[in-house]
C-alpha cells in the first residue's frame, strides 16, 4: 500500500508540487483550455476546423517579423502575430467573396504562402533553436508576463463569446436567416475571425503555430461525440482540453518527451476514445436503427 501511495505521489502529485515551471504551465494549458476550446466548437458548428489551421499558419510572418524587430519579446511577437492573422483571414474572405475561387482554396493558398515566408525570415535571420521555439512553442517555460498576456487573452475570448453567443449559434443553424433577421451577423462573424486570430497567437506562445491548432480542434471534435446541446459541447471541450493538456504535461515531463505534441498526442487519445465509446460514437450510435426489422 505504501509503495502504491508513493508510485501515485511521484507520478501524479509531485510535479506540481516541487517544480514551478510545471505549474505555470499548467496554468497557461487552463487558461488556453478555457478560451480555445469553445472557439473550437463554433469552428466545428461552423464546419471551418481547417480554417483554423490556415490562420494558425498565417500568424507566423508577423510574429517572425516582431521577433526580427525586438528579438522573442512577448509583446512585439503578439502584436505582429494577430496582425498578420488578421490580415490572412480578412484577405482570404476578400478574395472568396470577389472572384470565383472558393473559401477553401483562397485560405490554402494564403496559408502556404504565410507558412513558407514565416519559416524563411526565422531561419535566415535567426537560428535552429529560434525556429523551433517559434513552431513548436515553449510550454514548459511560460514567464510570468507570458501568463498575464495568456489571462488576459483567455477573458477577453469569454466575454466576446458571452457577448456573441446567441448569433453564433444562430449562423451556425442557418446563417442567411441571421443575415436577413439581424444587423448582428457581420458583427458575428468579423468577431469571432479576430477571436480566432487572438486564441491562435495564445496557443502559439505556448504551443507554438505547428500545434496550437490541436486545442481548438480535437476538444471540440470529441465533445461532439458525447452531447447534442451546444453549452453541454462547450463544457465538455473545456473539460477535454484541460484533461489532455494534464495528462500531456505529465507524459512529458516523466518521458522527457517535448510538451507541446506530448499534449496534442493526448488529445488526439481523447478524440480516438471518443469515436469508440461517446454517446454518437461507434459503439452507441447505430443510425437508422428504427428501420431494422
Amino acid at each position: 500500500m505504501t509503495s502504491f501511495m508513493d508510485w501515485l505521489w511521484q507520478g501524479l502529485f509531485s510535479p506540481w508540487v516541487e517544480f514551478g515551471f510545471m505549474r505555470r504551465a499548467w496554468a497557461g494549458c487552463l487558461a488556453l483550455s478555457l478560451s480555445a476550446a469553445p472557439m473550437g466548437v463554433f469552428l466545428m458548428l461552423r464546419r471551418m476546423s481547417l480554417m483554423g489551421d490556415a490562420v494558425a499558419h498565417g500568424i507566423l510572418p508577423g510574429a517572425a517579423l516582431g521577433y526580427l524587430f525586438a528579438g522573442l519579446s512577448l509583446g512585439w511577437m503578439t502584436v505582429g502575430g494577430i496582425a498578420a492573422g488578421m490580415l490572412v483571414a480578412v484577405a482570404s474572405g476578400w478574395v472568396a467573396r470577389s472572384t470565383v475561387l472558393k473559401e477553401d482554396s483562397s485560405l490554402a493558398t494564403f496559408y502556404l504562402m504565410s507558412l513558407a515566408l514565416g519559416v524563411l525570415i526565422v531561419s535566415t535571420r535567426g537560428n535552429n533553436v529560434d525556429l523551433l521555439h517559434v513552431l513548436f512553442g515553449t510550454v514548459l517555460s511560460l514567464n510570468d508576463e507570458a501568463l498575464l498576456l495568456l489571462g488576459g487573452l483567455s477573458t477577453l475570448t469569454m466575454a466576446g463569446l458571452a457577448l456573441l453567443y446567441r448569433p453564433l449559434v444562430m449562423e451556425c443553424l442557418d446563417p442567411s436567416f441571421l443575415r436577413q433577421v439581424s444587423r448582428w451577423s457581420p458583427v458575428a462573424h468579423y468577431g469571432f475571425l479576430a477571436l480566432l486570430v487572438v486564441n491562435l497567437v495564445a496557443g502559439f506562445h505556448a504551443l507554438g503555430t505547428l500545434m496550437s491548432v490541436g486545442m481548438l480542434v480535437l476538444p471540440a471534435a470529441a465533445a461532439r461525440f458525447w452531447a447534442r446541446q451546444v453549452g453541454a459541447m462547450l463544457w465538455l471541450a473545456v473539460a477535454f482540453a484541460l484533461l489532455g493538456c494534464t495528462s500531456g504535461l505529465l507524459i512529458s515531463f516523466h518521458a522527457d518527451w517535448p510538451s507541446g505534441p506530448s499534449i496534442v498526442l493526448c488529445l488526439g487519445g481523447i478524440y480516438l476514445s471518443s469515436i469508440a465509446l461517446g454517446r454518437q460514437g461507434l459503439i452507441q450510435y447505430r443510425p437508422h436503427s428504427h428501420l431494422k426489422g
